[in-house]
């Protein structure tokens, strides 16, 4: 089958590969042209987790402000964290910029050319480094991302559950990974399961796998892969402060390195847990706005009580510091601290007094 299915989905890329900004498409590749490393990788690290839709606008804004890895190495950490904000998992901005500082001055701005070198690297794994070595450099890695685990899945019809199928996956499609042109598959079968062997619905009727493929015989295309049930999320819950000097400033705080949200700016707070103490980041006359700002992560539900405050120009808080109103981009900001700052920017434009 490998034959058979290289070569059908590799005319099939040719005719139906997505324009996305990070790609070098079939034809230019025919033409010689080669893709860069920097954008290979800048593309994998944003697309973790994270959707098309939601990287090509952070993409190309990256791209503009750093257009190659020496320049993001350079970059001040805090502008790059503010530009990754909105994008979530922030442990991966701040392996970002390491990984372009090892690459910029331990490797002269040179990304390694094989998966095991590129695995060195701060930030890159196993799918990560297959991913940049078969599409930057075209070697014949194996590239197993979720879009191809359903299509394996479907193909082999597969129906050991995820997570624990992922090495049966894995070993399917080592099978199929051909010599030539590996980087070009890689993403057809990509695209496949971005655009035809979806999670629901699949477009069996114009997949170019449709002969081979198993659960489509079986008639169990859509119930695969399955997955072993998520346990339920806990909720935690938070107090987070807005306080704002009268000139327009407002009180932010960094956040540790390690941990969510590590080393962005956002509101003072307390602890996140099932009982938080008040912790305020300076003696205030807080008023609760009576609304909480939601937000989920990975692995629990946050529900944020607001608390409000106006300070006099002389205030010295005893945690944080004052941001004045010019510096001030709300966009820069976590998309949880977002939340809170569009809850409590109304009690402060509507009243003299939070």
């Amino acid at each position: 089958m490998r034959d058979f299915a290289a070569q059908n989905l590799l005319e099939w890329y040719d005719r139906h590969a997505r324009d996305l900004p990070w790609r070098v498409a079939p034809t230019r590749l025919a033409q010689g042209e080669r893709p860069d490393p920097y954008r290979v990788w800048l593309s994998e690290i944003m697309l973790q987790q994270t959707t098309v839709a939601a990287v090509k606008s952070y993409y190309e804004r990256f791209t503009s402000l750093w257009p190659s890895v020496t320049d993001l190495a350079n970059a001040e950490d805090a502008d790059v964290m503010g530009e990754w904000a909105g994008l979530g998992y922030y442990a991966r901005a701040r392996n970002l910029l390491k990984c372009a500082r090892v690459v910029a001055f331990e490797h002269h701005g040179v990304f390694p050319t094989t998966r095991d070198g590129l695995q060195e690297l701060p930030g890159i794994g196993p799918y990560t480094a297959a991913a940049i070595s078969a599409i930057a450099y075209d070697a014949p890695e194996v590239v197993v991302d979720g879009n191809v685990e359903r299509v394996m899945a479907r193909l082999f019809d597969i129906r050991t559950p995820l997570p624990a199928a992922k090495p049966e996956l894995v070993e399917a499609a080592s099978t199929l990974t051909p010599d030539m042109r590996p980087g070009d598959y890689a993403q057809a079968v990509m695209d496949l399961g971005a655009t035809i062997c979806t999670p629901r619905n699949p477009a069996c009727g114009i997949c170019p796998l449709q002969s081979p493929c198993v659960a489509r015989s079986e008639g169990v295309q859509a119930e695969l892969p399955k997955k072993t049930p998520k346990k339920p999320k806990p909720t935690r819950l938070g107090i987070a402060y807005v306080a704002r000097r009268t000139d327009g400033a407002w009180l932010l705080e960094q956040r540790p390195d390690k941990g969510l949200l590590g080393g962005m700016l956002g509101w003072p707070g307390s602890e996140w847990n099932d009982a938080p103490e008040p912790l305020p980041p300076t003696d205030a006359a807080w008023q609760a706005l009576g609304e909480e700002a939601r937000h989920t992560f990975t692995h629990f539900h946050l529900r944020l009580r607001v608390e409000v405050a106006l300070l006099p120009l002389d205030h010295v808080p005893t945690r944080g510091r004052f941001v004045a109103e010019r510096d001030f981009r709300p966009s820069s900001l976590p998309t949880v601290m977002r939340k809170v700052f569009d809850l409590a920017r109304h009690r402060f434009e509507n009243a003299t007094n939070p």
